[in-house]
């Protein structure tokens, strides 16, 4: 170079991003939900993750670094955590830093850019490897603390220049958070052709030691903090990036080495997920999701590349995020990504979702170099960055000095200083008035910002809002002007809410003046938590830990009576309860603010909605009657038109980022409004899922009628509406089958043609209706192995609606699958609510098979197997088969004819000769055949009056028998439903309501009881006159009345169960007693004997049909016999 000594420039270096991964403890959140590790990690390099839904399923990765931070740890007298022992694989944070940290340390030193990325979702703890937590410091402090260590053990012929920026990306806009002013709209990305992109106007503070790093961060914290609580958004959705500029001077060799120090805290990675997936009509909630994709996708480009693919592009210009991480990812840059994970089974997609991402990060290469160059070089370069507008290279890959404003070092660190004198005066006077006043201190969800925000109560009364007048100046969604106003007097503090403002004190809504103790839990507009502290000779030596974020949010939810057991959690029997409804309290508790924050931005923008939370399927259960995977959802209504939406939690998310930006546009004074196909408060009207109801299929496979009233059960468990429901055996000309049709055992009908028809009569006191008169209503259920679903015509403006539509199914050869499913399983119909505008809900039959008749086919994997796998079932095609299959069925018929014919000839013949070697009008010898029984003789046949009495008699006691049964059936399933609703109350909370709970419990059980010793009274009764009248031909001496005895029994210990829980103290607490227990274990066993006793029945009745079978068929001639022979 012609203006200075020439340096030899250092060829470029190629270096993979070294990639760690760390796996930290269970929250309380995954221990409350009962969680279980699925990761593993059985060295320095590997980690495993097992599918916990396919526990074979295990995955292995291989990263530089594997780091266990799950267990095997204790804290020592200062709270850091260790070791427990010298075996133990916990990796601490000195661990973490000696690995990494010291890394970066080297690298700048040696003249190196260096970059620390943390990625994984929130929650995983990146926050806490990067910045620490209490006693338990992360990299950055770490780092920076060490760096001016070995600054002050260096030599002194040389000199140290370390400056300090620190920033936040969020929605695309960049804030200083070393700047107490806010630029609109954010700051600028510059490009220059030599310093690249830089932040323009970003603040950069000399500093001479590590106390002064530490209260920059200290500082940018608590603008963070502000920023946050100013713009109603999490730090978890925002990037923070700290940049350090490190030069050294060596001014006896007139060089400088320069390095950039770029340490980054990625916002949580779970907002990558795709909305689409959720069915959400709208882009991605946030401009945070598209850094983080466009991110991906720069590291896919970049991994692509390093793998000899070709890549036409690299997309570092999509967002600002990427524009600054250019020299970090494929530049001038030595780069380290420390992926954070968590062991938790409910976190399994996340978590498999970050090892993959940072498997691909780990095969990107950089080009780094040593930045070095001439004392005389450095000053023009200085020059030319004067011109930039004083701009700041926070992340510029060429060497750079980027300072706070043109100068010599020496009157920057001057003005530095001034600086820090007045700031340490300031915080000095903070400490004081904290010791002496009574205060609030800001809750935050991230726990690194939580106690950073003190509003200190003056003696007197002070009001707190949003106005800049007051004493208290307040930012937050669902804060007004004057909010609330508290008054320090005779040493005790009141809170007074202003007009209808919202406070909350420790979960509870307060509309007057209310006295606060030490340490109370205040909730100020939709969710702005702060701990009150109070006077100093209230205090002791308390955790104030304890009261964090998730603690809040518990006791709001419990003073709203939000529970386990309000959501209906099953127990199971070792006392535990249910994860999966654990999960879904959790859930629930952690939408509970968000749901309130979109009401207020709702209100605020005029909306006109309401959202409130719902569990998907609380009480519902599927054909079999097991219980259904919960979740949450969100009900969202307009409370002028009444138009209603139900959105996934994803949607909901997804929609309050989108809601977010709309309202920072509002605060910020912009046009707020969009078109409708834009906002995030709208959705097209839609079918609304109102309930399910289960109509039981088992008199089906007895070929026996069923007419009854069954309930639609809505998410809740209460009642929507009431289906008319008829569920008809017919003939395939649509007859319904009497009484003498009846089946007792289930397997006659295998093999055989099953006609039926499922008719919805009418919906009664549909709840939807009520609410409003101008909406509709269908119905729609799915028959067994069909895929279509059928749908009733839509009916409006009717609150009960008359259905009247029947569809007949057939099964031409029914299976003993289908014959399990009629026993064993329920028809689910669904209610859904119809809006004006919505679209109707209509079955695709292009897919179903017909007969003849024009009925639906059902049981049709025999029929399936025998057709082309490629060939689309067609009406022609489904009627070839069932004429094909008829005339096997009859050809078999006649083969079964044939072959009786032929054995009762033999037997005729046989007969004809012995009667005559014996006397006039001796009977012959019967031997009856396995089809067609000949009771007569050939000497002397019975008259026609005596064969028709013979022949009518058993056909007449099935008809009882079958009428008896139908009767015992019918009345077992009003039981069974008496018992399913016994089952689902639940206990009330307060203690006023248990009597009467338990009064009305006790006359239902009464009633229970009533009703199952009234079916079987019936049924013994009925089965004693059949037994009176033939008991000749129907009941064998085998069969006892043991069974019926053994079922009194059982009732009687019902009835003493009933008694004792309602006598038992703990009955009255809940389901948790013994004598519940007990109740419940009696009445299972009455299910099994009722069970028992109709198998004893019907083992009974089939051994007197094999005795004495009914006559189908008309008795052949002796011609036609002969004929035959």
């Amino acid at each position: 170079m012609s203006d200075g000594k020439m340096v030899k420039m250092p060829m470029p270096r190629m270096d993979s991003v070294t990639v760690a991964v760390r796996v930290r403890p269970f929250s309380q959140r995954e221990k409350n939900s009962g969680s279980k590790c699925v990761i593993s990690m059985h060295s320095r390099t590997t980690t495993t993750i097992q599918d916990p839904k396919n526990p074979e399923h295990r995955k292995t990765f291989t990263f530089d670094l594997a780091y266990w931070s799950h267990d095997g740890f204790q804290k020592d007298k200062d709270g850091v955590f260790i070791s427990t022992d010298p075996s133990s694989t916990f990796a601490s944070q000195k661990d973490v830093f000696h690995d990494l940290g010291r890394g970066i340390l080297d690298s700048a030193w040696q003249g190196y850019n260096a970059t620390l990325l943390a990625y994984g979702q929130t929650g995983s703890g990146k926050s806490y490897s990067m910045v620490g937590l209490g006693a338990n410091k992360g990299i950055i402090p770490n780092v920076c603390e060490e760096l001016f260590q070995a600054i002050e053990e260096r030599e002194r012929n040389q000199e140290y220049q370390v400056t300090f920026s620190m920033l936040e990306i969020y929605n695309e806009q960049i804030r200083d958070l070393l700047s107490r002013t806010k630029q609109p709209g954010g700051l600028k990305v510059r490009e220059d052709q030599h310093l690249g992109f830089y932040v323009d106007g970003l603040k950069s503070v000399p500093c001479e030691n590590y106390a002064q790093i530490e209260r920059l961060m200290e500082q940018g914290t608590k603008i963070r903090t502000t920023a946050s609580t100013n713009m109603n958004a999490s730090s978890s959705r925002s990037h923070m990036v700290i940049t350090i500029q490190f030069r050294q001077v060596f001014l006896d060799r007139d060089l400088t080495k320069q390095s950039t120090i770029n340490l980054v805290d990625l916002a949580g990675s779970e907002r990558q997920k795709s909305s689409g997936s959720e069915g959400d009509r709208l882009r991605e909630g946030s401009q945070v999701n598209l850094s983080l994709t466009n991110l991906g996708n720069v590291i896919s480009a970049l991994a692509d590349a390093a793998t000899g693919k070709k890549v036409l592009h690299i997309p570092y210009r999509d967002s600002v995020l990427t524009k600054l991480l250019q020299p970090a990812l494929g530049g001038n840059s030595r780069t380290t990504l420390i992926a954070a994970i968590s062991p938790a089974d409910i976190c399994y997609e996340e978590t498999l979702s970050t090892l993959r991402y940072a498997e691909r990060a780990k095969k990107i290469r950089n080009r780094a170099v040593v930045n070095t160059s001439t004392l005389m070089r450095e000053s023009k370069a200085e020059n030319d960055r004067a011109l930039l507008a004083r701009g700041n290279s926070g992340m510029a890959e060429q060497p750079a000095r980027p300072l706070a404003e043109a100068g010599p070092w020496a009157r920057q660190l001057e003005q530095a200083r001034e600086e820090w004198r007045q700031h340490h005066v300031a915080v000095a006077k903070e400490q004081w008035i904290m010791k002496t006043l009574p205060h609030l201190l800001n809750v935050n969800e991230d726990p690194q910002l939580t106690g950073v925000l003190k509003y200190f109560i003056q003696a007197g009364s002070c009001d707190a809002g949003r106005a800049a007048s007051n004493a208290i100046h307040l930012q937050g969604l669902g804060i007004s002007d004057k909010h609330a106003s508290f008054t320090n007097s005779d040493g005790k503090v009141t809170v007074t809410p202003h007009s209808k403002c919202k406070v909350v004190v420790n979960g509870v809504p307060i509309v007057t003046k209310t006295k606060l103790q030490h340490l109370d839990r205040i909730i100020l507009g939709s969710n702005s938590a702060y701990l009150y502290i109070g006077f100093p000779s209230e205090r002791g030596s308390e955790d104030l830990t304890r009261f964090d974020y998730d603690f809040f949010q518990l006791e709001r939810a419990a003073a709203e009576g939000v529970s386990v057991d309000k959501l209906g959690a099953a127990s199971h029997g070792d006392g535990k309860t249910d994860p999966g409804m654990l999960a879904v309290f959790q859930d629930y508790v952690r939408l509970m603010p968000l749901v309130a924050e979109a009401n207020q931005m709702g209100e605020e923008l005029k909306k006109g909605l309401r959202m409130e939370l719902k569990v998907k399927n609380l009480a519902a259960s599927d054909s079999r009657g097991h219980e259904l995977q919960k979740e949450v959802m969100v009900k969202v209504t307009n409370q002028r038109t009444r138009e209603v939406w139900i959105w996934s939690k994803a949607k909901f998310i997804n929609r309050k980022f989108l809601m977010e930006e709309l309202y920072q546009r509002f605060l910020d004074g912009e046009d707020s409004h969009v078109a409708q196909e834009d906002d995030p408060f709208w959705d097209p009207v839609e079918v609304v899922h109102l309930g399910s109801a289960h109509i039981w299929l088992q008199s089906l496979a007895y070929s026996m009628k069923l007419e009854e009233q069954v309930e639609f059960m809505n998410c809740e468990g209460e009642e929507e509406a009431v289906v008319h429901v008829c569920v008809t055996p017919c003939s395939p000309a649509g007859r319904a089958c009497g009484e003498e049709d009846v089946v007792i055992d289930p397997s006659e009908l295998l093999g055989k043609r099953m006609d039926f028809q499922v008719g919805l009569v009418r919906c009664l006191g549909v709840k939807w209706l009520k609410e409003d008169a101008e909406r509709g209503i269908q119905m729609g259920y799915r028959m067994y192995d069909l895929s279509s679903t059928f749908y009733t015509k839509p009916v409006w403006k009717m609150v009960n609606p008359q259905i009247e539509e029947t569809v007949q199914f057939t099964a031409l050869n029914a299976s003993q699958e289908f014959l399990n499913y009629l026993q064993t399983n329920a028809l689910i119909v669904d209610l859904w609510g119809l809006q004006e505008g919505c679209a109707q809900l209509d079955c695709s039959q292009s897919d179903l098979m017909v007969t003849s008749e024009g009925h639906i086919m059902v049981d049709t994997k025999k029929m399936s197997t025998l057709m082309d796998p490629g060939q689309t079932p067609s009406n022609q095609i489904s009627e070839l088969y069932m004429k094909l299959l008829k005339l096997e069925q009859e050809t078999e018929l006649l083969r079964d004819t044939n072959r009786a014919l032929r054995e009762e000839n033999v037997f005729l013949k046989q007969s004809l000769e012995k009667v005559g070697s014996t006397q006039q009008g001796e009977r012959l010898p019967h031997k009856p055949s396995n089809t067609l029984k000949l009771t007569w003789t050939a000497a002397h046949p019975p008259a026609a009056r005596e064969m028709n009495q013979m022949y009518t008699r058993p056909a007449s006691s099935d008809r009882e028998f079958a009428k008896a049964l139908k009767l015992f059936y019918h009345s077992m399933n009003q039981a069974r439903g008496q018992l399913l609703r016994l089952r689902q109350e639940k206990p009330p909370e307060e203690d006023e309501m248990l009597r009467p709970f338990v009064q009305q419990q006790a006359q239902r059980l009464k009633d229970f009881g009533d009703a199952l010793e009234s079916s079987l009274r019936r049924l013994k009764n009925d089965v004693a006159v059949i037994v009176k009248k033939k008991r000749e031909w129907l009941i064998p001496r085998g069969l006892s009345l043991g069974v019926l005895c053994q079922f009194a029994e059982i009732i009687a210990e019902v009835r003493l169960s009933a008694k004792g829980w309602l006598e038992e103290p703990q009955g009255l607490k809940g389901y948790s007693g013994g004598a519940w227990g007990s109740l419940v274990k009696h009445l299972t066993s009455a299910q099994v004997m009722i069970s028992q006793f109709v198998s004893s029945l019907e083992e009974a009745h089939a051994g007197c049909a094999h005795r004495h079978p009914p006559q189908s068929r008309t008795r052949p001639t002796h011609r036609e016999a002969g004929e035959n022979t």
